[in-house]
């Protein structure tokens, strides 16, 4: 009960965090994680890659689908099931093929998008709050990726602003590390 007290605590301390960042700071900062990302051969090399759109305290991703249909890559975004904890991921071609759903969240109108099978995704923005360098994280707390990730077989990395890293992460059995972090000051190539 302990880890999952100290998970919530750590939730609100890092939202505070983010959300206190400057918009210059917070720009110059998401700017940085791109340029990281866009060398990626990983990313280079995959045609269909997974995100989720970002709330204003996240990282952009915003900006990073802009990016990649420019470059010829096909995205695609997460709906979520409450009721089941899973996700289905859906083709964006269009931000207006976006709708505002609870707590804020931008997520797929299924009506206008085409769902995916989890085994074209060739590379998957796995989003977070906190990391270590070992490549697990504490997201949001609705356990979507934890159940999504076990099948999904592409390359998988975070963005982070280099303060939301943090060695007192609790890992659990069920936790599966991302393969690389990205942040605004470098990226980690993490343990597998």
């Amino acid at each position: 009960m302990e880890g999952i007290m100290n998970k919530k605590q750590m939730r609100i301390n890092i939202k505070a965090k983010l959300s206190a960042l400057e918009k210059t700071e917070y720009e110059q900062r998401c700017y940085r994680i791109t340029q990281h990302l866009y060398a990626l051969p990983e990313w280079r090399n995959s045609d269909i890659v997974a995100l989720t759109v970002s709330a204003p305290f996240e990282v952009d991703t915003w900006s990073i689908v802009r990016h990649a249909w420019m470059s010829g890559k096909k995205v695609c975004v997460p709906k979520c099931v409450p009721v089941t904890k899973e996700m289905q991921f859906y083709f964006l071609s269009d931000f207006q093929e976006l709708e505002k759903i609870y707590a804020g969240i931008y997520e797929p109108v299924v009506d206008k998008t085409s769902a995916i099978s989890c085994e074209s995704i060739d590379f998957m923005i796995v989003p977070g709050l906190l990391f270590n360098e070992n490549g697990y994280r504490i997201g949001f707390g609705g356990g979507y990726y934890d159940r999504f990730l076990p099948e999904f077989t592409g390359y998988t990395v975070s963005l982070a602003f280099s303060f939301q890293l943090s060695s007192d992460i609790p890992v659990e059995v069920h936790d599966l590390p991302v393969q690389k972090i990205v942040t605004d000051e470098f990226v980690i190539k993490c343990l597998k």
